[in-house]
């Protein structure tokens, strides 16, 4: 569902000049399965989310989701995406409600269809006890399950997720998971941008690393600990982190 083919982002910085965001990327992520993008600080995973996710465009590449191109057919590939940022850019005016409707209605659903599922969505994620309170007034965690309610209203084939559990709780960020878990189950494609290695570990069918825009390894986790004197993730991910500074 998701095809990425040589993507490349360059962006021009007055001090330090061409600077190489994601450089000749390559893979692909299939229905019921959550591919896991891992790196450290600056590796380049918000940028080529955000290029799946049409907000800024390839330097080259071809990048399909669901059989659209994102450069040539960005309308209908926002259709089939739902997109959690690390930012959340919720209005604090509106309550949980206003906003689910809203996304609902931009992303051209029934009033009937918005409602059944922002109830469906509001109890899957304990929502309920806070549907009407202002956005200003709700706790980190609150605002994240309801960045992820947005983002799925319109029951999006994919999603796209950066860095979802990123300053919750351990009960929140266990909710968050579970969640994922299902969407897998109900057949989505599913993007996880992560530095949790513990979450990757748990959630990832497909794991690529990458490091200063360079994709550095891919494969399941089996494949990782086959290939390394180590069977765990975090371990494996530094050893491949310092292999690949080491190199260059």
């Amino acid at each position: 569902m998701i095809q990425v083919e040589g993507l490349t982002k360059v962006f021009h910085d007055k001090k330090r000049g061409k600077v190489v965001a994601v450089n000749n990327l390559k893979f692909n992520c299939r229905k019921g399965q959550v591919f896991g993008l891992l790196g450290p600080n600056g590796a380049g995973k918000t940028t080529t989310l955000r290029i799946l996710a049409t907000m800024i465009l390839p330097t080259k590449g071809t990048i399909m989701v669901n059989g659209f191109d994102v450069v040539e057919e960005p309308r209908e590939v926002r259709k089939q995406i739902g997109f959690l940022s690390s930012e959340t850019g919720l209005y604090d005016r509106f309550t949980p409600q206003e906003t689910v409707e809203f996304f609902g209605r931009i992303n051209g659903m029934e009033d009937k269809v918005i409602k059944k599922r922002t109830a469906e969505i509001f109890h899957n994620l304990d929502m309920e006890n806070y549907q009407d309170v202002r956005v200003n007034k709700l706790s980190t965690g609150m605002k994240q399950k309801l960045s992820i309610a947005r983002s799925i209203i319109h029951d999006p084939p994919v999603l796209i997720l950066d860095e979802p559990t990123v300053g919750l709780d351990i009960i929140t960020a266990k909710t968050v998971t579970e969640y994922v878990k299902n969407f897998r189950d109900q057949g989505k494609c599913i993007i996880y941008s992560t530095h949790i290695m513990r979450e990757a570990e748990k959630l990832c069918d497909m794991i690529a690393i990458i490091h200063q825009g360079n994709l550095i390894a891919q494969g399941t986790l089996e494949e990782f600990k086959k290939n390394s004197s180590s069977d765990d993730l975090e371990e494996i991910f530094f050893e491949l982190i310092n292999q690949g500074e080491n190199s260059e």
